[in-house]
């Protein structure tokens, strides 16, 4: 039976059981971080590096949680956080023109394990990588995993009332891409 965040807590302060309750919280989060990265950056290789980065850096600071919100929340604006830098610093490097860049991302995510290679589909994700990143973020946050405005606002730290704004908007930009490539 899987540890409650509690104990989980409890067992990372013991230094002799530290090892074993971080295995439990990887155990429990691995799967959801890595779909949010997964989505966020596309690449399943990018995924695992970034997955890899965001549980060491959740080891070198689980110490210091002061579980004011969830485990999960704190993780996952760690995770949010480390992608939208990823994505950053990837835009900066990148000399390859917008448009081929949403082109090759889209058509990855057709081809790559976990994502149908269906058009209907390839077209949203098409339609989603052209949203400015963080839009991007909520969109994929509210919608895929149906998470609740309070729960992306715990995460991104921004207001329910600025979130919804964002999704409305991200949902328009869809809903427009989808109309002019069709």
């Amino acid at each position: 039976m899987p540890l409650s965040d509690a104990e989980i807590l409890e067992q990372f302060a013991g230094e002799k059981t530290r090892n074993a309750a971080f295995a439990h919280l990887v155990e429990k989060y691995q799967q959801k971080i890595y779909w949010h990265v997964r989505r966020m950056v596309v690449s399943h290789d990018d995924a695992d590096d970034l997955v890899q980065e965001i549980f060491i850096k959740v080891w070198n600071n689980l110490d210091r949680f002061r579980q004011d919100a969830q485990l999960y929340s704190w993780m996952y604006r760690i995770a949010s956080n480390e992608c939208l830098q990823f994505l950053q610093k990837k835009k900066r490097q990148n000399t390859t023109s917008f448009d081929e860049l949403t082109e090759n991302t889209a058509d990855s995510f057709g081809t790559s394990d976990g994502f149908s290679g269906d058009q209907i589909q390839q077209k949203l994700y098409r339609a989603i990588e052209t949203l400015p990143e963080k839009q991007k973020l909520i969109f994929q946050m509210k919608y895929f995993e149906e998470m609740k405005y309070e729960e992306i606002s715990s995460v991104l730290g921004t207001s329910v009332g600025a979130l919804k704004a964002s999704f409305h908007l991200a949902v328009k930009k869809i809903e427009q891409q989808l109309v002019q490539h069709d």
